[in-house]
């Protein structure tokens, strides 16, 4: 193909680069990641979650990981601050009893002192003092975070330079800003794996959608570097790439 072929089919990827929810079947079989963790999130949700006792999913996204566990609706809360994703819980959350707030601020859930035996969060934020005032003695807070480091070398490629979206999100700190909260940890664990893409189509889409990672990418702006990724993965099949992932448990002590 021609580099101007090549341009038009990188640049209809980047026209339909929205998701609803946290939805990447545009791109499945295009590009693979989190196959190998050394942790499974949802054993670890299984492990802790019980029927009686009562649920927050914080940063619930389109509510999908949520609606998956068939937790008792009168036991389930949620919230999410990303307004295309909030209409999306108001229309799938809330008609199935599910108690559902709009929330963009982890530092002010509006929720009351000691209202949950366990909170979920994966890939949102939080705050470590409100988690800790939203649990109930002995409650558990369970996370799988994107760390700091997270796409840092694809970054690099296309964008050299950019800073870190969100420094000090590894384990280390972490777990420091949580145990000063009051908090025992449970369990943490950190894992770098690879991230890989099987068409630079797949990656202009990805880098798109996952805009606070590559700010200001696009096809224009980054063409001659697009072009270089088609080569490598002309040579070796795929573009390949390390996510940054850690974990932790930790229990507000009785």
């Amino acid at each position: 193909m021609t580099v101007s072929e090549w341009k038009t089919l990188w640049l209809e990827e980047e026209s339909q680069a929205h998701i609803h929810g946290w939805d990447f079947s545009h791109i499945q079989g295009r590009f693979e990641e989190e196959h190998d963790l050394p942790w499974s999130y949802r054993a670890l949700v299984r492990e802790y979650l019980r029927d009686d006792q009562s649920l927050l999913d914080y940063d619930t996204g389109g509510g999908e990981f949520l609606l998956s566990l068939g937790h008792p609706p009168d036991k389930t809360a949620a919230t999410e601050g990303y307004p295309p994703n909030v209409r999306l819980c108001r229309k799938i959350l809330s008609p199935r009893k599910i108690t559902f707030r709009e929330c963009a601020d982890p530092s002010a859930v509006p929720f009351p002192d000691g209202s949950f035996d366990l909170i979920l969060n994966r890939h949102g934020s939080f705050d470590p003092a409100e988690l800790f005032r939203l649990l109930r003695p002995g409650g558990v807070f369970l996370t799988e975070q994107v760390g700091e480091d997270n796409d840092r070398d694809l970054v690099e490629r296309v964008l050299p330079g950019t800073p870190k979206p969100f420094p000090h999100k590894n384990l280390r700190e972490q777990r420091a800003a949580f145990e000063t909260a009051g908090f025992r940890i449970l369990r943490g664990e950190e894992a770098f794996r690879p991230i890989r893409f099987y068409d630079v189509g797949a990656f202009v889409w990805f880098a798109r959608v996952i805009a606070w990672e590559f700010p200001g990418f696009s096809v224009e702006r980054c063409l001659d570097r697009l072009l270089v990724l088609q080569e490598e993965l002309a040579r070796n099949g795929c573009i390949r790439g390390t996510i940054h992932r850690y974990l932790i448990a930790a229990r507000k002590e009785p």
